[in-house]
């Protein structure tokens, strides 16, 4: 049974958490990044709203969506029963990171669902790149018996060693009296070597439009990677953007859909 239940589709302008409607727009899945969740792609969301139906779940343990076991046979699992059960049989994905994974291994294990799949900054192999080290520290981290947001991200800080890092994590807690993680974060600590890690499903490659967009700066797609991605997606391109790291989307948005909005229009 799914442990995915929170989705967030955008119209228009506007993010809701609600029942949705079919309707007739080809569909855009967007899979979030570890210690992420949906509501941080809303940017691409609203900007391919207009075109596309745009659904970006809370991955398990991430978010609002409850926690279990972590594997990306799982978490793929949890994305095809979210959207059986709002009746959507075909759609491309967009996933960044550890939902670049999630994505990877939907296309190859339901093939004729997936449209386009479009993979930023991941390759199909280990990458130890991670957050096992920063893991390590927040296992010792002591909570204090209340916490409002400034004062968290000031004692986040010594253990993340970047802002940008701190305010992400910081919206995995829970503030105010009692505070603690609002993530499945013993789950995700547990199996940080499986999310870091990657073993192919054994399945025949998917055979349709693939495009992985790496950083320039990121070190998580290397030239060594290359035929890994061509063994598995045969039509892959791979492509870089210039001047980003791996949160390539957020360092460079405009660049960032400049390539991603034309091949989910297939121009």
């Amino acid at each position: 049974m799914s442990l995915q239940k929170v989705l967030y589709e955008v119209a228009g302008h506007r993010t809701d958490r609600r029942r949705y409607t079919p309707e007739h727009r080809p569909v855009v899945v967007f899979l979030h990044g570890l210690f992420g969740r949906a509501r941080n792609l809303g940017f691409l969301q609203r900007a391919t709203a207009g075109t596309f139906r745009t659904l970006a779940p809370d991955l398990r343990n991430h978010g609002d969506s409850p926690h279990g076991p972590v594997s990306y046979a799982a978490m793929a699992q949890d994305v095809l029963e979210t959207l059986d059960a709002l009746n959507i049989q075909k759609f491309s994905i967009v996933g960044h990171s550890m939902g670049g994974k999630v994505a990877m291994q939907l296309a190859l294990t339901s093939p004729e669902r997936v449209q386009r799949l479009f993979v930023a900054d991941m390759a199909p192999a280990p990458t130890r790149h991670g957050q096992s080290a920063m893991i390590e520290r927040f296992k010792s981290f002591t909570f204090p018996d209340h916490l409002e947001r400034k004062e968290a991200l000031t004692l986040l800080d010594p253990i993340t060693g970047s802002r940008a890092v701190s305010e992400l994590m910081c919206q995995n807690l829970k503030l105010g009296e009692k505070p603690g993680w609002a993530i499945g974060f013993d789950a995700l600590a547990a199996e940080i070597a499986h999310i870091e890690g990657w073993e192919a499903p054994s399945t025949q490659p998917y055979l349709g439009p693939a495009l992985f967009l790496r950083g320039e700066n990121s070190p998580y797609v290397q030239e060594q990677h290359y035929p890994l991605i061509k063994a598995l997606f045969p039509q892959a391109l791979i492509q870089t953007l210039p001047d980003a790291g791996h949160w390539l989307h957020v360092d460079q948005p405009k660049a960032f859909l400049s390539v991603m909005t034309p091949f989910l229009l297939n121009e």
